[in-house]
């Protein structure tokens, strides 16, 4: 679906019903200067996002964390 181009003195004028029009469509609209895009007014998401789960997926963990590595520490008391 392609964007809404509204000319500025438009949007100037018309500002609080435009906005309502792309709260309830959903659909970006293009203000124009002169014919070329300056400005472009998308919705916001009202979607709430939770915190538990956000970032299922994104790491991925290759081995055991726990397994020893072979290397040699000054805390396991060999020099």
């Amino acid at each position: 679906m392609p964007e809404k181009e509204v000319p500025a003195a438009e949007f100037k004028a018309h500002c609080l019903r435009l906005l309502d029009e792309v709260e309830k469509s959903g659909q970006a609209l293009v203000v124009t200067k002169r014919g070329r895009p300056v400005a472009r007014v998308m919705p916001i998401s009202s979607r709430k996002v939770s915190l538990l789960g956000c970032l299922k997926g994104s790491i991925e963990i290759c081995g055991d964390l726990v397994e020893p590595t072979g290397e040699a520490w000054e805390a396991d008391g060999n020099p």
